[in-house]
């Protein structure tokens, strides 16, 4: 053990002295990453809150033959701008961008409706525009509810109980909380924990046989009266040490900048205090020595320096996919899912920031499976070492 100590401390003490890995452990990931993170998160509610004020703000073509209608609209927030465009004209409009919505009252509205017929409205939208789709369904909505108001009247007017039109009234019961509705945007906060964490040993892992080799340095290194598995154990220890180190920055970070994002505008709140950071940290942890150990190894089978980034820079894309698929068709944690590496620090950090318990069992499995795998990958990554290919 002293052995190993011996070289955790030496791969500490030059790496501390090469520009590349504290850029990369202590500025670029920690720092950088959570920055751009948070200001891509402010960007998004700004956009969102100046949307929703342009939403109401519908133009309409011949709104003179629609009074009621319009007022109706007014009353529900939405200002009415006026425009005097053909259906071609409001189809060119939507098209070019000019507009969001248009929407166009036809001349035949109020004969039609006078009479009890079917009143037509056009409402030109983009719907490969995701946002504007839903302005869509909001003016529609709104229209919708109008149509209601019309049919209840005539139905008063004829002596007709109303309410017969509810027969079934479903009601909307929300039962998510601010936290847990955090996560529909913060769903990516897992992944970058995760890959600056990942990317915070990924110079100090090349280096250990790439970059010794590379140098010059890793036969010299080999015949030291030292046991080959201790000197990658202490290599290993160091890349730990230095992910551990951008995990906590990162979380740290996180937690600070979050709280100016202000998603308290859409009823959300950031589930990110100290306590919250401390358990995202020990969670994310047991991955530490398995990332190592994995990129440790890769780099093992490199030749130089810059095959050794090539083919880690690779590697790291691997803990990330369980996480792209769990996003894509929405996974709960099962238990056997708790044994998959990264998806399951995914899951436990997800239920940290909905506020939600954490099964211990599953906590269990992540922490147990998690930390056997680094066990054995660092226990192969000693036994690479006595292979006499590693000079070549």
């Amino acid at each position: 053990m002293y052995a190993v100590l011996v070289v955790f401390a030496k791969e500490v003490r030059e790496n501390l002295r090469d520009r590349r890995t504290l850029l990369s452990a202590l500025v670029f990931g920690p720092l950088f990453v959570p920055l751009m993170f948070a200001a891509a998160l402010g960007l998004m509610v700004q956009h969102n809150s100046s949307e929703d004020e342009a939403l109401w703000t519908l133009a309409v073509a011949h709104s003179e033959r629609a009074p009621n209608l319009m007022q109706h609209l007014q009353q529900n927030g939405v200002k009415i701008q006026a425009v005097s465009y053909s259906d071609a004209q409001a189809r060119a409009a939507v098209a070019e961008r000019r507009q969001k919505l248009v929407l166009v009252v036809p001349k035949e509205y109020g004969d039609l409706l006078s009479r009890s017929r079917p009143a037509p409205l056009l409402l030109f939208a983009d719907s490969s525009d995701n946002l504007n789709d839903q302005n869509a369904s909001r003016i529609k909505g709104l229209i919708g509810a109008y149509n209601l108001t019309l049919v209840r009247l005539k139905l008063m007017a004829r002596g007709v109980d109303p309410s017969i039109l509810a027969t079934i009234v479903p009601q909307d019961i929300d039962v998510a909380t601010p936290a847990s509705r955090s996560v529909l945007v913060l769903g990516a906060l897992s992944y970058l924990v995760l890959i600056t964490m990942l990317m915070g040993g990924l110079y100090l892992a090349i280096d250990a046989t790439a970059g010794e080799r590379e140098r010059g340095s890793l036969e010299p290194l080999l015949t030291v009266p030292v046991r080959r598995e201790e000197l990658i154990y202490g290599k290993i220890l160091a890349a730990c040490a230095f992910m551990l180190l951008s995990l906590s920055l990162t979380v740290i970070a996180l937690s600070i900048v979050l709280r100016f994002v202000g998603l308290e505008r859409f009823g959300m709140s950031v589930n990110l205090g100290p306590l919250m950071a401390l358990q995202i940290i020990l969670f994310s942890a047991p991955l530490v020595p398995l990332g190592a150990s994995i990129m440790t190894i890769v780099a093992a089978f490199t030749r130089s320096y810059r095959e050794a980034q090539t083919y880690v820079g690779i590697v790291l894309l691997i803990p990330t996919l369980p996480l792209i698929f769990a996003g894509a068709v929405g996974l709960r944690p099962t238990a056997w899912m708790m044994a998959v590496p990264s998806l399951s620090q995914h899951f436990l950090i997800t239920s940290l920031l909905r506020a939600e318990p954490v099964p211990p069992a599953h906590l269990a499995i992540s922490i147990g499976v998690t930390l056997g795998l680094g066990a054995l990958l660092a226990a192969l990554a000693g036994r690479l070492y006595h292979r006499e290919q590693l000079l070549g």
